[in-house]
């Protein structure tokens, strides 16, 4: 995977979502068959060229996201945001376990008129059926500026799956997903 999106790249649609961490959600869509060039970032702040530092302090505004290609070939739209919908408790503000603060918010940047269309429909389905013992609190935003994380948060879990929050954090989670989602992940994932 590459550490900059290619939203340029033919045929391949840009997807932005922030459900907490970002190396847990970095790991979850990296998984699934169709998905290129996840890149773990920052958006929806308001100061340029913000660090992890910053964005962990919470004075930036910034929430910890990926930015993602996808082939609408092969997997929709729609089944990202079930994707993104499963792997997180869309219902808490600011907070997914144990982080907490605005850079840890449910959060989809939708790219398009379609997309924003899309969403609204998931989210409001999903409140209408209960699918949450509480209402979703996702932000739905227009794109902004996304801004590469640091080199080191790249394929985070994937480098590093030893480190303590990736064991007993990522790990977990993305073995959870897998299973929910088998007959949407990469092929090489199946054996």
């Amino acid at each position: 995977m590459n550490s900059e999106p290619t939203s340029s790249a033919p045929g391949l649609e840009t997807a932005t979502f922030g459900t907490g961490c970002f190396w847990c959600t970095e790991a979850v869509f990296e998984s699934l068959e169709g998905v290129y060039n996840v890149v773990s970032g920052y958006s929806g702040g308001h100061v340029t060229n913000p660090s992890y530092g910053a964005v962990c302090d919470g004075t930036t505004g910034h929430a910890e996201c990926v930015q993602l290609n996808y082939d609408p070939a092969k997997i929709s739209y729609a089944e990202l945001l079930e994707a993104f919908f499963r792997s997180h408790d869309p219902t808490t503000l600011n907070r997914q376990g144990n982080d907490a603060g605005t850079q840890y918010r449910s959060v989809i940047y939708y790219h398009n008129n379609e997309q924003k269309e899309t969403v609204e429909t998931a989210k409001q389905e999903l409140d209408k059926s209960e699918a949450y013992p509480r209402p979703i609190v996702t932000e739905i935003s227009p794109t902004e500026k996304f801004y590469v994380a640091e080199a080191y948060h790249q394929n985070y879990f994937a480098n590093n799956p030893e480190q303590g929050y990736c064991a007993y954090v990522v790990a977990p989670k993305l073995d959870k997903f897998k299973k929910v989602f088998k007959e949407k992940l990469r092929k090489e994932l199946l054996h």
